[in-house]
């Protein structure tokens, strides 16, 4: 028998979906409202700032709203902030029930959407798919709770693990299709991290090559501030996301001011040349930064996995092997006296991009 609050759910949550990228550092949240079977509305949250899902939903809705169902992936704000509260809305427009996957941590809502709703005489459900709902904004969910990134590895290596030549010459290990992958990731998450031997040997662009995808904010973890000027990094910063972590003893250091004033480029300072990558999440979380793609180098990698910071990752897996005990491996400087004491990628998925496999973890 169908359960039509799950499926009418179900399609909520497809249409959250649909944010992906474009609301961070807010949920995306999806809504459809259903009036005698039939479905009368449906939204979704499109961009940060910008109107909630319940709005889009009820304004199809119109009139007919009066008397239906509406059902919200995620419990409706009952606060003034960038948008009025939705909650206040789904009572004005005479909804008579409202199905919720999962509440809000945030300390503005938990819990105040849903009894602003039940005490103007709405029926609530709650926990309707949840497990789904909370995996699809696990990113909120982390931030909101923990004002900490959440972190997510993306590498290619080839079958014997490494990630560079010794030379440092790493184009191309990951076939076109997964690099096609990878853009969507860099549109998915609100930053993007590199160290500054991976920034000094690629010159990279960090950017999101798809159609209508978002720049991340570009970030380098560079103590020394060996980053030049004539780099993508910094030329290349027409919209103001290039941010450097150094160290404090470059402040008002020449380089730190004329990257600071000519290129409008961030600055975030810690202590010593030698940075922790907690310390680092804790001071990027500070400036807003919900989410951050890491993409190496393996000190970067390697340090994330030491200190047991990440969240999850891709690692993309192509059919080549350089048999060099001196090409670069993506992780090291582990010592483990038998296999129980290695990491274990847990909720693995695999995908086939062409002739790679990759590899979907969280931790």
């Amino acid at each position: 028998m169908v359960n039509l609050d799950e499926k009418y759910m179900e399609l909520a949550l497809e249409l959250a979906a649909l944010g992906e990228g474009d609301v961070n550092p807010n949920p995306m949240v999806g809504s459809v409202v259903v009036k005698d079977g039939e479905i009368i509305g449906r939204g979704y949250h499109k961009k940060y700032g910008g109107p909630h899902a319940e709005v889009f939903a009820l304004e199809e809705a119109g009139k007919r709203a009066e008397g239906a169902t509406i059902y919200v992936t995620l419990e409706p704000c009952s606060h003034y902030g960038k948008t009025p509260p939705c909650a206040e809305k789904i009572v004005k427009m005479g909804i008579k029930r409202c199905v919720i996957a999962t509440l809000d941590p945030n300390p503005l809502v938990a819990g105040k959407g849903v009894k602003l709703l039940e005490e103007a005489g709405i029926e609530v459900k709650i926990n309707v798919l949840k497990n789904t709902a909370l995996k699809q904004n696990v990113v909120f969910f982390k931030y909101i709770e923990k004002k900490i990134p959440y972190l997510f590895l993306k590498c290619a290596i080839t079958l014997d693990g490494k990630i560079a030549t010794e030379s440092g010459d790493s184009k191309w290990i990951s076939n076109e299709i997964s690099r096609e992958r990878v853009q969507r990731l860099r549109h998915k998450y609100m930053g993007i991290m590199v160290g500054i031997n991976t920034l000094l040997g690629d010159n990279p662009r960090l950017n999101a090559r798809i159609d209508g995808g978002n720049n991340p904010h570009r970030i380098v973890i560079d103590p020394g501030l060996k980053t030049p000027e004539d780099y993508n990094f910094i030329q290349n910063n027409r919209d103001n996301k290039s941010i450097i972590v150094t160290s404090k003893e470059n402040i008002d250091s020449e380089k730190h001011l004329k990257f600071e004033k000519k290129y409008n480029v961030k600055f975030i300072f810690l202590d010593g040349n030698r940075f922790l990558m907690t310390e680092i999440l804790e001071k990027i979380g500070k400036i807003g930064i919900d989410s951050i793609l890491l993409e190496g180098g393996n000190s970067m990698i390697s340090m994330a996995f030491k200190e047991k910071a990440l969240d999850g990752g891709e690692i993309f897996i192509a059919p080549k092997i350089t048999g060099d005990n001196n090409a670069i491996p993506f992780v090291s400087g582990f010592k483990i006296g038998n296999m129980k004491e290695s990491i274990e990628l847990k909720e693995a998925k695999f995908r086939i991009y062409g002739d790679n496999v990759a590899i979907e973890f969280s931790l």
